[in-house]
């Protein structure tokens, strides 16, 4: 692998040592690693992920774009958005904007509830506040429900910050060791396949870079024939390692999300999306 040693250097060491490197300069070390590692891609290119290195499959991706088979989700997710609950209110009066165009500032660090709010957990806090029993995570209606939200926000920037708070370095940091920990019976970690071989060949399948992962969710999954959130896949990653599995909306993959996210802080939303 032709990776720059110093980048590689300045990134890892900055993914295991919270006390030398801020989230700005973990970013800013990323962004130069995939710039030297990748040089023909642009920072739009991230957001198509193993599509932007694998021409033939991209064919195959851009093939489906035409008529994405998420179209019916985002229908069904509107529909669901705007009705009403039982008190006569709907989710429109949970969220800024009427929850249009604002998934790019999710997940985000809540100061008063001292945890990392993912849009899916704020669904379910209106669902909550408004006498409804909590959605299913993961698939289903509020897959769709966020398919809606999504794309509502499409062409829009990510811009998910981490505030310099105590707590809220500490869940970045979380998600940050989550991301480089090696797990599971196949005792791999997040970054070895993202990072460390992005771009290289496991079995058939092109492995894509890490950032960008945040861009695209939920997405409709090839293999599956449905659409699923974003720990959705957390949670079939973990199985193909063999790793212990964490629920959806867990405290873990909220902070994993969260660094994972700022991440990919400035590029454009294009979810939902299709992946295999």
């Amino acid at each position: 692998m032709n990776y720059p040693t110093t980048i590689c250097f300045l990134f890892f060491l900055s993914a295991t040592a919270a006390a030398i490197a801020s989230p700005q300069e973990d970013l800013a070390a990323l962004r130069t690693f995939y710039q030297q590692r990748f040089p023909t891609l642009s920072p739009d290119d991230y957001s198509m992920g193993s599509y932007a290195l694998d021409p033939i499959a991209k064919q195959n991706w851009d093939s489906l774009q035409d008529f994405p088979p998420y179209e019916m989700d985002i229908d069904e997710g509107k529909v669901a958005f705007e009705a009403p609950f039982a008190n006569g209110k709907n989710y429109a009066n949970c969220f800024e904007q009427g929850g249009i165009g604002i998934a790019g500032h999710f997940p985000y660090w809540n100061a008063e509830q001292q945890q990392v709010v993912t849009l899916e957990l704020a669904i379910n806090q209106c669902r909550k506040k408004n006498q409804e029993k909590p959605l299913p995570y993961s698939t289903g209606k509020m897959a769709s429900i966020l398919a809606y939200l999504t794309y509502t926000s499409r062409g829009k920037l990510i811009d998910v910050q981490v505030p310099n708070e105590k707590k809220a370095l500490a869940a970045y940091e979380k998600g940050k060791a989550f991301y480089g920990q090696r797990r599971g019976q196949l005792d791999m970690a997040c970054k070895q396949c993202h990072i460390d071989y992005a771009g290289s060949k496991l079995r058939s399948e092109t492995l894509s870079p890490m950032l960008g992962h945040a861009t695209h969710w939920p997405s409709y999954r090839t293999q599956k024939q449905m659409l699923g959130t974003l720990h959705w896949r957390f949670i079939s990653c973990s199985q193909q390692v063999r790793a212990e599995i964490f629920a959806p909306q867990s405290e873990e993959y909220r902070n994993l999300e969260y660094y994972l996210t700022y991440m990919s802080r400035g590029l454009k939303i294009t979810g939902p999306d299709i992946r295999r």
